[in-house]
């Protein structure tokens, strides 16, 4: 096979005995623009990668070619994990406390399960200090409890830490999502617990996947997958992400055996019935919103279309942050597939949620979607939503 991007386009091309002209229309890209991409005048754009992959049945290898020209590399430094006394050294004031009793964890569950919920549907900004301040003081009850009552604030502070690094995520801080992503891990462990441990690599690969990292992606949520004791859920989960880094990556037949999975393990987990909250999306049919958002990866955009209408019709208006999430990613699928009309129309019901819950990783598909209307700027549909559109980009926190 060819070395550059632009080389190898044109053998799939010719191979799949279509003229450039055809090829064009079929990702709806301009005949100009896909000729300065195989001659080398303009760099490869990923989406556009993505929609000649799945024309061309070329198996992820444009994907991997553009991603290669990009040469975009963005790694986390593992030695940036803080130390444990550094995240959470505090002590409460004013000596030590009785033993909490099965009231004070049941209230401080709920409160946790109050703020969890108002991250569904506002601004992660918005409940963030609650969260921190509310893992610290619960590690700090926990470092001057005996057992049994240790563990259980250990774990509930895990499962805080754990979405308090989702929030930090979805505030566009990746750094302090990690840090507070490992630390989860790092409780769990020390509360004797290792499934928590398990559900953080499914978060860490889920970094991976915003930060358009198929391999870390695939490899984490393998780890996830073979480390400590998972339950069924969160199998189910770290296939489900596996499946998603392997759509991510152009392989389609890995993606529908992790998916396929997914789909049994999550058929067969019982309901979590342990002493600290839920893990994961709590969303209805959350497997087949995943399904979507590969297929889109995949360079499928009127399937993953069509499998986005369908699921996101079943989400509950509260679910404002996975309609958000999934919304954006709809009108982007509608959009690549040439059905303009319908992606405007389907991006005007999602801004409202974008817009209260001020998403870091919505944003990103928000701002792939106004350069894809950049090629339809006098539509009037374009124009009438772009307005809107915008002002959701320039919100931050």
């Amino acid at each position: 096979m060819a070395g550059t991007f632009g080389e190898l386009l044109r053998e799939y091309r010719t191979a799949a005995g279509l003229s450039m002209g055809q090829l064009a229309g079929r990702i709806h890209y301009s005949k100009g623009y896909l000729s300065k991409i195989e001659n080398g005048l303009k760099p490869p754009h990923e989406t556009m990668a993505r929609l000649c992959d799945g024309v061309l049945d070329a198996g992820g290898a444009l994907v991997a070619a553009a991603r290669s020209a990009r040469d975009q590399a963005v790694t986390l430094d593992r030695r940036q994990v803080l130390v444990a006394g550094t995240v959470l050294g505090v002590t409460l004031a004013g000596g030590p406390r009785p033993v909490p009793d099965e009231r004070v964890l049941t209230g401080i569950r709920t409160s946790f399960e109050h703020l969890r919920e108002l991250g569904t549907q506002t601004s992660p900004v918005v409940v963030l200090e609650s969260l921190t301040a509310q893992v610290r003081t619960v590690y700090a009850l926990a470092a001057e409890n005996p057992e049994p009552a240790r563990s259980r604030l250990l774990l509930l502070a895990a499962r805080i830490a754990e979405y308090t690094g989702w929030m930090s995520q979805e505030a566009g801080d990746d750094q302090r999502a990690l840090l507070w992503t490992r630390r989860a891990s790092e409780l769990a462990a020390a509360g004797g617990d290792r499934e928590i441990a398990s559900y953080a690599l499914v978060r860490e690969a889920g970094l991976a996947l915003y930060r358009q990292d198929p391999i870390a992606t695939i490899d984490l949520a393998r780890q996830a997958q073979l480390s400590g004791r998972p339950s069924t859920r969160t199998l189910a989960l770290a296939a489900r992400r596996e499946a998603q880094g392997h759509a991510l990556a152009g392989d389609r037949a890995a993606y529908e055996r992790a998916l396929d999975r997914a789909v049994e393990l999550h058929g067969s987990a019982a309901q979590d019935t342990r002493a600290y909250p839920v893990l994961g999306s709590t969303a209805p049919g959350s497997v087949e919103l995943a399904r979507g958002w590969s297929l889109y990866d995949l360079g499928r955009p009127a399937e993953a279309a069509a499998v986005l209408d369908r699921e996101l019709a079943r989400l509950p208006a509260s679910s404002r942050r996975s309609r958000a999430r999934f919304g954006a990613r709809r009108s982007l699928a509608h959009a690549l597939s040439g059905e303009v009309d319908q992606s405007c129309l389907t991006l005007a019901e999602t801004l409202e949620d974008a817009a209260h819950v001020d998403s870091a990783t919505v944003r990103t598909d928000l701002r792939e979607l106004a350069r894809t209307f950049g090629r339809w700027h006098n539509h009037g549909a374009v124009r009438e939503v772009y307005p809107a559109l915008r002002r959701v980009l320039r919100q931050q926190g």
